[in-house]
């Protein structure tokens, strides 16, 4: 079962946006599941990796957009990707030292941020843009 489901209520009605969401969830699940499965060390760092590559795709591209469209609270906004990004990158130079490991806690930090994000914070520009 995966962690986590999209469903429309995740939606910023702007479809580029949504399947890079889309995309951010699956590679949350991909993780899970190695986690699940105890699959090797070396899975599971190349399936993080892959996930902070992509988010710092994603995170680029979201503050382009609303960059070009004048958005209000873009220093904020880019102030949550920062904290996300900089705790993702810690954790993974821990992995790699075997300080730690994928846990319940991190798949359940990963699932809540991104889940309120973008119910939360990602869904005010979806509004301010739908209003331009």
């Amino acid at each position: 079962m995966p962690l986590m489901s999209w469903s429309e209520s995740y939606s910023v009605q702007i479809p580029g946006i949504d399947n890079q969401h889309k995309q951010l969830f699956s590679l949350i699940n991909q993780l899970h599941e190695a986690m699940a499965k105890g699959q090797a060390n070396e899975e599971m760092g190349r399936i993080l990796q892959e996930l902070i590559n992509y988010t710092k795709t994603h995170f680029a591209a979201e503050e382009k957009l609303l960059q070009s469209k004048n958005y209000p609270e873009l220093s904020a906004h880019q102030a949550q990707h920062r904290q996300f990004t900089d705790k993702i990158i810690q954790f993974q130079r821990d992995f790699n030292a075997g300080k730690a490991t994928l846990s319940v806690g991190l798949m359940t930090f990963l699932r809540d941020w991104l889940s309120s994000h973008i119910l939360q914070t990602d869904k005010r520009y979806g509004e301010y843009l739908a209003a331009k």
